[in-house]
């Protein structure tokens, strides 16, 4: 479903992302882990099409710029970037016109979930960062995308948040969609996560299945690698 093959990124002299190459499939929950510097915000913003980069992302065997491609993901960025004078009815009702949707009533549900429903008419500027955070998350998934991306998603969430966030996460898996979360927060992805992706110094360095049996866990794989020297 989402595939980043041979993807390289430069600013001037420095390299972000040095020729990075990993898919995620329906159905599963990729974590991409990384110590701080790692270059995994730039390869986020490869994936969603805000930076250009040399090598090929593709969605759903789309380009990752195409309309096509652009139809079917949803972005949850590691900051809340909402509309200081639109109401958070406002931003999904925003959201479903940009799609050519019509509203089936799945917006209040989320915005219930997130316990925003009583702040459906509240401007985004009144939010408080935790709130904004919730309502990305909404306005990301009112279109039911096929394919998620969250960029440090449960920074700034209460704990109901994040006990509806990690709902989501398994929703998401069940019904075929390729979810894709980024984070340094190893346990908060512990319970659910099919593949992981470490990456270092701008480069993939490891994968780990869930399902491998070789007596490491996600936790001790990461130190060893990131602490070690071992990622060069």
């Amino acid at each position: 479903m989402l595939n980043i093959s041979s993807v390289t990124k430069r600013f001037g002299k420095i390299t972000a992302n040095d020729n990075v190459s990993f898919k995620v499939n329906k159905g599963e929950i990729a974590v991409l882990l990384r110590p701080n510097g790692a270059g995994k915000s730039t390869i986020i913003k490869c994936i969603t099409g805000l930076l250009r980069f040399s090598g090929e992302i593709t969605l759903d065997g789309h380009k990752n710029k195409s309309l096509e491609a652009k139809s079917i993901i949803g972005y949850i960025p590691e900051m809340p970037a909402v509309y200081d004078m639109l109401t958070v009815g406002e931003h999904l009702e925003f959201i479903l016109r940009a799609y050519q949707m019509d509203d089936t009533g799945y917006g209040d549900e989320l915005l219930t979930r997130f316990e925003l429903i009583d702040k459906k008419n509240k401007l985004g500027k009144e939010l408080s960062k935790g709130m904004q955070q919730k309502l990305s998350i909404c306005c990301a998934l009112v279109h039911k995308p096929q394919v998620v991306i969250f960029d440090e998603p449960m920074v700034g969430l209460d704990p109901h948040a994040i006990k509806q966030l990690k709902d989501v996460f398994l929703e998401l898996k069940n019904s075929g969609a390729a979810v894709l979360i980024s984070t340094h927060m190893l346990d908060s992805v512990e319970d659910f996560w099919d593949t992981a992706y470490i990456m270092a110094k701008g480069k993939l360095v490891a994968e780990k299945k869930s399902t491998d049996n070789d007596g490491e866990s996600l936790e001790e794989m990461f130190f060893r690698i990131t602490e070690s020297g071992e990622a060069k």
